[in-house]
């Protein structure tokens, strides 16, 4: 007789990490592979295949990133009052592979439309399945962080490969082999989710399971048919990004507006000022995620043209290095910098999540002066260090690592269950806010001249760079004096 899964027995668990986290983190691994391997390609691919400039390629890749993120706040509303997170979670996964093979099919000419239905599909998939690792403890369970620090760095192994390979595929084989790839590990992810739900029991079930069968159906349909009908609306809106800059200007107000309608309904004071504590850091991630999102805009255009190919002792392409070397330091600072955090509990002197979120920015200040630094390492053509670059993306993982897997950890500890969906997605809403503005940023590196020279792209982006480093340290420091008033509002969540 098959074993019966419930809420209670899946947390109750012995040892460190729960058995479900595991399966989640191999769904989510081929997921990630898919989004990163296909964000490292972007950039350089509307460059190289679609013939937009550097100023254009950056403007795009911040519009189609925005709308990745927005719609994971508007696939978790849907999941949170209809689907639930396992039905959004495979209609989502369902929907990237289809939009990953349109591209295959036709890069050139099919490109926008098969990003519209990836952007789609990301927005059904990706909040929920971090909801759900947050389902898998109890309130207080002290494990939850080690648990969420350790999804974080295993989904990175998917980043990581995804990361190397399509750029390989694309720039040395066929953009349609790169593409393609995406699809097929996509496939991976969904086979395996629904080999492995039932050991979830009752968590990611519908809301409405309690509802009458027909008229559950009839909304989950009314959910799938509205997610399809608006593939013309966000075509339109990325092929100009004009229409970007008016649905970012709305999306936005609305999304408050929610919360704030969500957070009057609390009637707990204790919970209502907890919710604006989860807001507080939500509101900072935008500038967090605005500044380290260059890695698939500028940054990419300049590992493109302004980097040596070597590393070390090694030959390698730098775009290989610019979309993995973060991963990678994820991978092996991760569990490092976890045992560190262990330590300091131990000896009493470990910081606060609100400190952490402030030293976050600390070293994303610091990776940016390396970053701007690759300047006085350039020879006469403008082409400069790739392992000095290299070296800066440790330094902004180690902030990556002070912040993002936190934040996940304290969004889902400070909101309610009934909220929990909603809350994941304003947190990927704000990595929406975060993407748009990276690609502003990087339009405003961006030489305005096409035919540039490498000296003087090189100059452009390092100016750049080094605006950024400060703008980061006023926010780390900003961030760190204020925490006394973030920890009040807190109450008893750590």
């Amino acid at each position: 007789m098959q074993k019966e899964y419930t809420l209670e027995s899946i947390q109750n668990f012995e040892g460190k990490y729960p058995k479900q986290l595991w399966y989640l983190f191999l769904t989510e691994m081929w997921e990630r592979f898919c989004f990163y391997g296909m964000r490292g390609v972007l950039a350089i691919f509307m460059v190289s295949q679609l013939g937009l400039t550097d100023q254009e390629s950056n403007l795009k890749y911040g519009a189609i990133q925005a709308f990745v993120y927005a719609f994971t706040f508007i696939g978790g509303i849907f999941a949170d009052k209809i689907l639930g997170f396992k039905k959004s979670l495979f209609f989502g996964g369902i929907i990237m592979i289809i939009g990953n093979l349109i591209i295959a099919f036709s890069p050139q000419d099919l490109f926008y439309v098969g990003i519209t239905l990836s952007i789609i599909g990301t927005g059904f998939f990706k909040p929920n399945i971090s909801s759900m690792v947050g389902d898998l403890y109890k309130e207080g369970d002290v494990r939850r962080d080690a648990g969420f620090g350790l999804f974080y760095s295993g989904i990175n192994i998917g980043a990581l490969l995804g990361g190397a390979i399509c750029v390989y595929l694309g720039k040395y084989h066929s953009w349609s082999y790169a593409f393609l790839a995406a699809a097929i590990v996509m496939v991976i992810g969904v086979v395996t989710f629904l080999y492995t739900k039932k050991y979830l029991g009752p968590i990611g079930d519908s809301p409405l399971k309690d509802l009458a069968p027909a008229k559950r159906t009839t909304r989950e349909i009314a959910v799938y048919v509205g997610s399809i009908l608006s593939i013309p609306l966000i075509f339109a809106m990325i092929k100009n990004t004009k229409y970007t800059d008016m649905f970012m200007y709305t999306i936005g107000p609305l999304a408050i507006l929610y919360f704030i309608f969500e957070l009057l309904k609390v009637k707990e004071d204790a919970g209502k000022k907890k919710l604006m504590a989860a807001f507080i850091f939500i509101i900072f991630s935008i500038v967090f995620w605005a500044f380290f999102e260059q890695s698939g805009g500028s940054l990419a255009l300049f590992a493109e043209k302004n980097l040596h190919h070597t590393l070390l002792f090694f030959s390698i392409d730098p775009n290989i290095v610019n979309n993995t070397s973060n991963s990678l330091f994820v991978i092996v600072f991760s569990p490092l910098i976890g045992l560190l955090w262990l330590w300091m509990y131990k000896k009493k002197f470990e910081p606060n999540t609100v400190i952490k979120f402030g030293l976050g920015f600390l070293f994303l200040s610091g990776a940016f002066y390396v970053f701007y630094y690759t300047r006085f390492f350039a020879n006469v053509e403008g082409i400069t260090s790739l392992n000095i670059f290299t070296l800066a993306y440790l330094v902004i993982t180690i902030g990556e690592l002070c912040l993002s897997p936190i934040g996940l950890s304290i969004v889902t500890k400070l909101s309610p269950k009934n909220l929990s969906g909603m809350m994941m997605g304003m947190w990927f809403l704000a990595s929406a806010y975060g993407q748009y503005a990276a690609g502003l940023l990087g339009a405003g590196m961006s030489s305005p001249d096409p035919n540039a020279s490498l000296m003087t792209k090189l100059q452009s982006y390092t100016d750049g760079y080094y605006q950024l480093s400060i703008y980061a340290l006023v926010a780390g420091i900003i961030l760190i004096a204020i925490s006394p008033l973030i920890r009040k509002l807190m109450m008893e969540v750590k």
